[in-house]
């Protein structure tokens, strides 16, 4: 049997690039069409929940009522993604974008429409493929746009040109968060302005991968998220999962990279724990970096976002504990701060584990677990504390 020679490098090189860029290619295809037909769902959902609220009433207490019905009942069917503040969402997305203007949208981009079907093509179009069409911005986008801009002629200035430049969500983050619309009308030279603007930022651009790795796509295909984190980190969480669960059976274990989203932002923390002498969940989060006053800033955060979303009325409020497995030292640090008086805090801290035990076990999970990455190797965290 002859074999025959392999292509030439320069051949290999080729293919190889063609493919490459066919996957990338096919990949950013796909996130660009999950987004729209996504965002073409959010905008029915939010006319239904238009139409719904303006049939039954006015008042604001009804609404709430209303998404936190719906809520429960389509998280119950679909799994998350559907959290009264996504809700909401949805409810202001079809309020910024209405029946008239996507009808309009509609309109300009197919057959011209006779008069009576142009008003009515976009309230009666039940089909979300049909409606993809009038957004061409990711749903990430247009939660932008919604939120963040303070009237309709910013969002149409954001929107307008984040169509033209192609703008990444990250890119008009980034313009938003710079007043970019303020200072653009301010400019004497507003062709310059809008010129240098449009250059994306090396920080700005999304691969395929991340775009189809959105928390938003992967909630709406119902598919479970993948966190990424470093061996070392992943390990060390799997650890103190187990060390916190063998301290005794007051910890319960609740969940890993629990995900929440705060306004346009998502965050996971690392360990979710119920304690059930104190009564309280306890919020876990682990750094590799050494302590700063935005990690404790962040873990407060979560603190007051589990006290309001995932604490039961008879419940005592939740505990933050920072763990910093650093290099050269190890430091664990409740937040207590939050809580309503120095009784409870004092109670919190006796039954809590020591923060020199924890810090203990870092250290001597970390020891254990680099000296199976370097056998043989001297110990690098000699020393620690």
């Amino acid at each position: 049997m002859v074999t025959k020679p392999l292509a030439p490098t320069q051949d290999y090189d080729r293919i190889q690039g063609d493919i490459v860029a066919l996957l990338k290619a096919a990949r950013a295809a796909a996130a660009r069409s999950v987004n729209a037909l996504m965002t073409a769902t959010y905008w029915e959902i939010g006319r239904r929940i238009v139409e719904l609220d303006q049939g039954g009433s006015t008042r604001a207490d009804y609404g709430k009522a209303l998404l936190q019905r719906l809520s429960g009942d389509l998280n119950q069917r679909f799994g998350r993604g559907f959290s009264v503040d996504n809700l909401e969402q949805m409810r202001l997305f079809y309020l910024a974008y209405p029946a008239a203007q996507i009808a309009e949208t509609l309109s300009r981009n197919s057959a011209p429409l006779v008069a009576h079907e142009k008003t009515e093509t976009a309230s009666r179009i039940s089909k979300p493929e049909q409606l993809a069409a009038a957004f061409p911005l990711s749903w990430s986008h247009y939660v932008h746009l919604t939120r963040r801009t303070r009237s309709a002629e910013e969002r149409a200035f954001y929107e307008a040109e984040a169509l033209r430049g192609g703008w990444s969500v990250r890119q008009l983050d980034r313009q938003i968060g710079s007043q970019f619309y303020t200072r653009a009308l301010l400019s004497k030279s507003k062709r310059n302005m809008l010129e240098k603007g449009s250059q994306p930022q090396p920080g700005d651009l999304i691969t395929p991968e991340e775009a189809i790795k959105d928390p938003y796509v992967l909630e709406f295909l119902a598919l479970k998220d993948e966190y990424s984190e470093s061996e070392l980190e992943d390990a060390l969480i799997h650890r103190l999962e187990d060390f916190l669960l063998e301290l005794g059976s007051d910890f319960t274990f609740v969940g890993r990279q629990r995900r929440l989203r705060i306004g346009e932002s998502w965050f996971r923390v690392d360990l979710l724990f119920f304690h059930r002498r104190l009564r309280c969940l306890v919020i876990i989060d682990l750094k590799l970096t050494e302590l700063n006053h935005a990690d404790v800033g962040q873990m407060h955060m979560y603190c007051n976002y589990a006290r309001e979303h995932w604490t039961l009325p008879d419940e005592n409020p939740p505990v933050g504990l920072i763990l910093c497995a650093r290099t050269n030292a190890a430091v664990a640090r409740y937040a207590l701060d939050g809580l309503p008086n120095k009784v409870l805090a004092a109670e919190y801290q006796t039954m809590l584990p020591d923060e020199a035990v924890l810090v203990d076990a870092l250290n001597r999970t970390r020891r254990e677990l680099e000296a199976k990455r370097w056998p043989g190797a001297a110990d690098p965290v000699q020393g620690d504390a």
